[in-house]
């Protein structure tokens, strides 16, 4: 079944990387009704094999909801699932969770299918869309569906169990049937043919021109060999082997670069056109799967201006090919996204206008353009497509749109520019011994001058710098990087130079046996890669794994050090400062990681040298964002290093090791190894340093993160670490104040600490930040300031400054995190406010404000606004007006939860709540007594005891009693007294209204 669905099934191809959707095909069809009616049934005729439960599960979002499934063997889990009763190792076999369908069996997926009725084809299809190569899941990895290297299919077949044996020669009966069918039908289909396409490529030519009103296209020709085999085609025949007939060039008025498409008996695709390694090649590979049935919507999907003309047209395509236009998907590669644009013609057009008004410049820049470089000239390479990639929330988008900066009249330039462009002159037309002296007047001029920068860029120079690259020169290579190195901090040349195709040829250097080339290289990479396009290059052309492999050198603690091995360091060195810049890409970092990245940054990280130091530091902070990282951090002892380096003397080696620790202490583990090293001290120690902005960012943020353990609490406050925090409390960036109020949030857990924050004079500076737009800053700061109320002193200084009234302002933010942060930041306020009756009714419109918060889809904001109800119900004034606004069946609604912190509150708030006119009454009409009484089937103690005190207050009305006896009885047990208490309140409630009954009967 995985074979047929990987090469017979039609997909469509995902934008992120991922297998995408099966298109709505007759073959696809023909397949889905052939597995239904395989799957149906399927434990009637073999009941073992129907039972026999997979490897891992099959999970897919359903379209079936849990009140579609009956019959026996499902019941519902604490978190509100639907589980089936059978489990294997505590795990369901059936698993229904919100939308999340998971199965472990063949006999669950016919439960599934029957379930879904007239809908069957769509949930078949929506599970193998989540499942491209079922056959894993239930036999396991080594049945997996994989290309083998001419691209055959594999299938990896070890020993197995006895009723596996069986199920799989099932399976592949079923593969071989869905092969078989789909053969059949492909053959049916009309292939492509070098007379049609002959036919359309002389259409589109007859519509082709200089006019870009009328005109579809600017041209259109066959690219290559020019002889026409007898045959009809023009490919080469080796090439025809795999189908092709012919390759086209075609130029739409709105694509910056020429379409190089082929054409094969398969349809038409696009490939990479000229080969940049082997000049008057075509490379054959594909930048996208898309494959065509006709030419004419292959570029209507890539010229939007060719697809507005060409539907103006009065002229009809070949009927043969109009009959089957459609797509034809192949699933797509991670690292192969279509969709790219080649820039560099764009901004080459771009300097021309420029120039224009440049007078001397555009025409030194044209005659320069014109010149072929000595040495051997290689021509542009196109822009690879562009990739479906995760950044780090690092990672900084301040180049994706670079502006360009060009001086606007001659007079303005400096002689330098006209010098190098003089030195570049020579450059391109002279000798081995000119070119290297042209190089080394060049580095003689201030490169670090944005001037000199563009002048080398302006008059073709990148384009020679690169090509020297290919050079076997050594001399020609090492000035040419030089060059580059220095002059690609420029945000605009580094562009350029990957525009240019530099990076794969520094990518290619970084294998030179020359150290002192790799070095250069690996440094212009670190500059290069500063944006995403440059980072995706640098990746797809193999450059993560030898970047790593540059990690590997000498113990860095050696006592005799040799210039041999100083030079392996320097390239470890070099290495580091390119996966720095390449680590802010989340599939570099993954990349990385696969190439054995960790235990080499593990080793240099205990260099003496700062220098190395720094760009290993940077690279593990990038990289910490990611789990896996964090944990192989802490496992390979890297904790001890970042905090022995904390006590450095360089401000940015320590701002790098305190931001490393603050994404890492995201575990416990790794919070209790920052302080038994010893790192809590220097963290506060950098508190100090109010200077640093980034550095204090970062110490910041580390010491909130630590906070989170109590052990490290008790440190700080031995260390007086709240005094300095709540000094930075003004006067401060975002970014700083955001870790400070987070860590003071952490700190005030601890009662002692809340008393401390007041006498530093910090609660009147946390109610400040209150109104501010930063919603990072108020999640933060709400807490802080909540737990900060818990102390009645502190409470009384918030409300002299109004911060009840601003904290209730905050329920109407959009964003449901800071809704959530307010409404838990209230709670402790009516609690320790003096009136705070009057306090709640003093806001205008607070109350329906807060009962409206009750309609949120955020399960946090409920379980939040429930906890503020039950508080503010304490006042029976308050409770007229919310039961007035609607709170009874508000909080009804919600009683069908699955959420154990969501019920515990809305339990309190529904026990508060009865106790005004005939609340108790409204709720029992209103459905909320027997999905209370389920409640007591969870497995927290909190829930139970806000359950049992709602429940004892609900069964003061005889209506609700008979739901509730059998499982209070059982609560009369608990350990907790006040569960008993309550527990045995409500069935003396339930008992007395009998017995009274009884009496009124009689009497």
């Amino acid at each position: 079944m995985g074979q047929a669905l990987s090469s017979a099934a039609q997909w469509t191809s995902a934008q992120d990387g991922s297998g995408g959707k099966l298109e709505l095909t007759p073959i696809n069809e023909e397949l889905l009704n052939s597995i239904l009616k395989f799957v149906e049934g399927f434990s009637g005729k073999y009941p073992e094999e129907g039972k026999l439960i997979f490897k891992k599960p099959l999970s897919w979002e359903t379209m079936l909801t849990a009140s579609q499934f009956s019959g026996g063997g499902l019941k519902q889990d604490a978190d509100g699932s639907l589980v089936s009763e059978e489990k294997k190792d505590d795990v369901p076999l059936f698993k229904l969770k919100r939308q999340t369908l998971s199965i472990m069996s063949l006999e669950h997926g016919e439960m599934v299918l029957r379930t879904a009725s007239e809908k069957k084809i769509t949930e078949l299809r929506l599970c193998l869309e989540a499942n491209r190569d079922p056959v894993v899941n239930m036999l396991g990895e080594r049945f997996g569906t994989v290309q083998g290297d001419d691209n055959s299919i594999l299938r990896y077949i070890e020993e197995i169990t006895k009723e596996m044996e069986h199920l799989r020669l099932k399976l592949v009966g079923l593969d071989q049937q869905l092969l078989n069918q789909s053969i059949m039908k492909i053959s049916s289909q009309v292939r492509l043919t070098p007379e049609m396409v002959e036919k359309e490529v002389m259409l589109l030519r007859d519509l082709s021109g200089d006019d870009e009103e009328k005109c579809v296209l600017e041209y259109i020709n066959y690219y290559g060999e020019s002889f026409v085999y007898k045959n009809g085609c023009r490919a080469q025949p080796w090439r025809q082997l795999h189908g092709d007939i012919c390759y086209i060039e075609a130029k739409p008025h709105d694509v910056g670069n020429p379409l190089h498409v082929t054409a094969n008996t398969s349809g038409y695709y696009l490939n990479k056109g000229p080969d940049p390694e082997k000049p008057g090649h075509l490379d054959y590979s594909r930048p996208d799967q898309d494959t065509y049935r006709d030419l004419v919507t292959l570029l209507k999907a890539k010229s939007p201006k060719f697809a507005e003309i060409i539907n103006q047209q009065e002229f009809a395509l070949h009927e043969d090919a109009k009959k089957d236009e459609r797509r034809m998907e192949v699933a797509a590669d991670d690292d192969q996204d279509g969709g790219g644009t080649n820039r560099t013609e764009q901004q080459y057009a771009q300097r021309d206008q420029q120039d224009e008004k440049e007078g001397k410049a555009k025409t030194q820049h044209q005659n320069k353009k014109k010149m072929e470089p000595s040495l051997r000239h290689k021509s542009k390479t196109p822009v690879e497509p562009q990739d479906s990639f995760s950044e780090s929330s690092t990672e900084s988008e301040e180049e994706e749109e670079a502006v360009e900066r060009r001086a606007e009249a001659n007079a303005d330039l400096p002689s330098e520019y006209w010098q190098i462009q003089k030195l570049v002159k020579y450059l391109k037309g002279g000798n081995q011994t000119a070119t290297i002296i042209a190089l080394c007047s060049l580095r003689d001029f201030n490169l670090a001058q944005e001037t000199c920068q563009l002048a080398i860029r302006d008059v073709g120079g990148l384009e020679v710098l690169i090509n020297l690259l290919d050079t076997e020169e050594v001399k020609c290579k090492i000035g040419a990087l030089k060059i580059l190195k220095e002059i690609s901090r420029n945000t605009q040349i580094r562009r350029s130079i990957a525009d240019l195709g530099g990076l794969q040829t520094m990518v290619k250097i970084l294998r030179d046996p020359d150290k002192d080339l790799k070095c250069l290289a690996a440094e212009t990479i670190a500059n290069v890669a500063k944006f995403r396009r440059a980072r995706r290059t640098v990746r797809q052309h193999g450059g993560i794994k030898r970047l790593v492999s540059l990690l590997d050198c000498v113990p860095l603690n050696s006592t005799h050090m040799t210039a041999e091995m100083e030079l392996d360091v320097e390239v470890a060195r070099c290495g580091a400062l390119a996966l720095w810049s390449c680590s802010k890409s989340k599939k570099n970092k993954e990349a990385m990681q696969r190439a054995g990245a960790i235990p080499l940054l593990a080793k240099l990280l205990k260099s003496p040298h700062e220098d190395m130091l720094i760009p290993v530091v940077g690279t593990l902070q990038e990289c910490a964002s990611e789990p896996s990282y964090r944990l192989a951090i802490r496992t390979e002892g890297m904790i001890e290093d970042l905090v022995k380096n904390l006590k450095s003397s360089n401000p940015e080696l320590q701002m790098h090791c305190a931001s490393a620790i603050f994404k890492c202490a995201e575990e416990k583990e790794t919070r209790d190894l920052v302080r038994q090293y010893g790192g809590l001290d220097p963290l506060v120690a950098l508190l100090k340093q109010v200077d640093n902005k980034e550095l204090l960012a970062a110490a910041t943020g580390a010491i909130w993160k630590c906070a989170i353990s109590p052990e490290n609490v008790s440190r700080f406050q031995e260390l007086k670490a709240i005094e300095l925090l709540v000094a930075l409390l003004s006067n401060q960036p975002e970014e700083v104040l955001v870790n400070v109020v987070g860590a003071l949030g952490e700190l005030a857990k601890a009662p002692p600490n809340r008393a401390q924050i007041r006498k530093s004079g910090g609660i009147p500076n946390l109610v400040n930040l209150l109104t501010g737009t930063n919603q990072a800053l108020l999640v933060n700061v709400t807490k802080a300031v909540g737990q900060c109320a818990e102390e009645p002193d502190n409470m009384t200084i918030i409300d002299r400054l109004d911060g009840v009234r601003l904290l209730w302002s905050l329920l109407k933010n959009q964003n449901p995190e800071v809704q959530a942060s307010a409404a838990w930041a209230i709670c402790p306020c009516i609690e320790n406010a003096k009136d705070a009756g009057e306090m709640v009714r003093s806001f205008v419109g607070g109350l329906e404000l807060i009962v409206s918060l009750l309609k949120s889809d955020d399960k946090e904001v409920l379980a939040a606004v429930c906890a503020a109800i039950a508080n503010i119900a304490k006042d029976e004034e308050n409770l007229a007006v919310i039961t007035d606004h609607g709170v009874v069946p508000m909080l009804a609604r919600l009683t069908l939860t699955g959420d154990d912190r969501l019920r515990q509150h809305l339990a309190e708030a529904i026990a508060r709540c009865c106790n005004w006119g005939n609340n108790r009454t409204a709720f029992g009409r209103e459905g909320a007594v027997a999905p209370l009484v389920k409640y007591l089937k969870s497995k927290d103690e909190n829930v139970h005891r806000s359950t049992a005190r709602a429940l004892f207050q609900l069964s003061k009305n005889p209506e609700n009693c008979i739901t509730m006896h059998e499982p209070l009885l059982k609560m009369v047990g608990s350990k907790d007294e006040d569960l008993q208490e309550s527990s045995a309140g409500c069935i003396g409630n339930i008992r007395r209204l009998a017995l009274a009954n009884e009496r009124a009967k009689y009497a």
